[in-house]
């Protein structure tokens, strides 16, 4: 369950901003000292490492002018709380899943992920070269904060299930940890979703308080323990084909870097989505690997009958989102179309190639 919001900073007086004006970073000696907040626990392996990755890049490429402090979910604000913090100018920049934050505008679960849509390569291309890099600009500049594409955690499996699920009728009453629009879909198969933070995920499983809980994949799923909790690891994910993290940047501290700074964080940004998913998809081998090893934990796939519902409930609640609000509709209709050109271009690239090369070493 979402926590309640209190006050934006931990333990701290309520930040009071003046009418039109927000707090400049940090600057000394020509120096500009940025914090960054994140909804990731500390040393969290993929989210938690791209951040302080970037970190780091962004003070390499600038040698050492523009220095950013990394703080993890709960050190300066929680992980629900960040969005605000940025919007407000109470941090500088936050990184962070924006869909977590669809209360403010649907539209930000495109730039997300959305259940049965764009692959990380994909998203991509319609964000740099498809038209939705101006609409999300858009999107986010209603709260003041300027995104940037920042990690990228390629197709998520399915999930951690205490019970094997083998039709649509197991999911009635199934207490499920999943976030947003792919949490829709679950609801209207019956089952009761809940939102929490990545660090409570593992303890809820254990205790009982939920029936199963997707986070990522191999990788980060065994470093917050939930091979543990858990014996049935299901796949493939519908509901994140490529979850993008966010670098979002108070507006209007962005508008008031030089072009060449603006130009250094972005070319970090980019690097760093490229980094992340390289380094996902070489650590998600090690960590299956060791899955399969241990007889307990069964990795079963998602059956086609399920499959079918998870794609017709998705269609449905991604058409209802659009219909909330002129902008999300104009964000869905931008990324629907891409979407029908890209699986027509991908079936005979990416999915003919893989087709081939399995018939080919077989």
């Amino acid at each position: 369950m979402r926590r309640r919001r209190r006050d934006v900073l931990l333990g701290a007086t309520a930040v009071v901003v003046g009418a039109g004006t927000f707090p400049a970073p940090a600057i000394a000696q020509g120096l500009k000292e940025f914090k960054m907040v994140t909804g990731w626990p500390k040393d969290l392996p993929g989210p938690h490492t791209g951040a302080e990755r970037l970190a780091q890049s962004i003070k390499a490429l600038s040698d050492g002018r523009l220095r950013v402090t990394v703080y993890p979910d709960g050190t300066l604000v929680r992980a629900f709380e960040v969005f605000d913090a940025v919007s407000t100018g109470a941090a500088d920049m936050y990184h962070v899943d924006e869909k977590y934050f669809q209360s403010k505008s649907p539209a930000l679960n495109f730039f997300s992920a959305a259940p049965y849509g764009l692959t990380t390569d994909e998203l991509c291309s319609w964000i740099d070269f498809g038209g939705g890099r101006a609409l999300w600009d858009e999107v986010d500049a209603q709260f003041n904060i300027k995104p940037l594409m920042a990690t990228n955690t390629g197709v998520q499996m399915g999930g951690w299930f205490t019970k094997e699920v083998n039709s649509p009728e197991d999911f009635k009453g199934l207490r499920y940890r999943m976030p947003e629009l792919g949490a829709e879909v679950l609801r209207r198969m019956g089952a009761t979703v809940v939102t929490i933070p990545a660090a409570d995920i593992g303890s809820a499983l254990k205790s009982g308080a939920i029936d199963a809980a997707e986070y990522v994949g191999p990788w980060t799923d065994t470093w917050l323990g939930l091979h543990k909790a858990a014996d049935y690891y299901y796949y493939p994910g519908f509901h994140e084909p490529g979850m993008n993290a966010t670098l979002g940047i108070n507006k209007t501290l962005w508008d008031g870097l030089t072009a060449t700074e603006r130009a250094l964080i972005e070319a970090a940004a980019a690097a760093e989505v490229t980094r992340s998913l390289a380094q996902y998809n070489a650590e998600n081998i090690k960590w299956l690997s060791v899955l399969r090893e241990d007889k307990r934990i069964k990795i079963r796939r998602f059956n086609d009958e399920l499959i079918k519902v998870f794609g017709k409930l998705s269609k449905e609640v991604l058409a209802d989102a659009a219909a909330k609000d002129p902008l999300t509709r104009k964000v869905y209709d931008s990324y629907m179309a891409f979407l029908a050109g890209i699986m027509d271009w991908g079936e005979l690239s990416e999915t003919g190639y893989r087709n081939s090369r399995r018939l080919a070493l077989s």
